[in-house]
C-alpha cells in the first residue's frame, strides 16, 4: 500500500461514523481507530445554547405594541462606540432612523455595524459595552411611536 492510499483511507474514516477499520493486504495491516466518544463528551460538556425570551420589559410610559426590539444578527463582542474613548453611537432617549448605526459587533476580527431598522426613540440598551452577545439576543428597545 502506498502513502496516498493510506491518507485517502484515513480521510474517509475521519468523515464517517466508522469507529474502527482494519485492512489487510499483501503482508500489510492497517488499523484505524477513531475516538468518537471523546468528541461526544466534549460536545456534551459544551455550553448550552442560550435562548432569549421575546418578552419586552414593561414600561409605564410606552404601550407594549409601540416597542420594537433590535436583536443581534450574529455572535460577537458588543461595542457602543466606534473606538475606545469615542462617544457612543446612541444613548437612551436618542431618536434613531432606519439605517442609523446603533452599535458594532466584532466577530472574527471584523467590525460589523448594526443599524436600526425602524424610526423611534431608544428606550433601553440591554447590553453592556464589551459584553459577548449571542445570535438573536435583544440589544435595544425602540419606541416606534415618535
Amino acid at each position: 500500500m502506498d502513502k496516498d492510499f493510506v491518507k485517502e483511507i484515513i480521510n474517509l474514516v475521519k468523515g464517517s461514523d466508522i469507529k474502527q477499520l482494519t485492512i489487510e493486504a499483501e503482508g500489510f495491516k492497517l488499523f484505524i481507530e477513531t475516538h468518537q466518544k471523546e468528541i461526544l463528551q466534549r460536545v456534551e460538556n459544551a455550553p448550552r445554547e442560550v435562548r432569549y425570551q421575546e418578552v419586552i420589559p414593561p414600561s409605564e410610559d410606552v404601550p407594549q405594541e409601540n416597542l420594537h426590539v433590535i436583536k443581534s444578527p450574529l455572535v460577537g463582542t458588543f461595542y457602543r462606540s466606534p473606538s475606545p474613548g469615542a462617544p457612543p453611537f446612541v444613548e437612551v432617549g436618542d431618536t434613531v432612523s432606519p439605517g442609523q448605526v446603533l452599535c458594532i459587533i466584532e466577530a472574527l476580527k471584523v467590525m460589523n455595524e448594526i443599524e436600526s431598522d425602524v424610526r423611534g426613540k431608544v428606550v433601553k440598551i440591554l447590553v453592556e459595552n464589551g459584553e459577548t452577545v449571542e445570535y438573536g439576543q435583544p440589544l435595544f428597545i425602540i419606541d416606534t411611536n415618535v
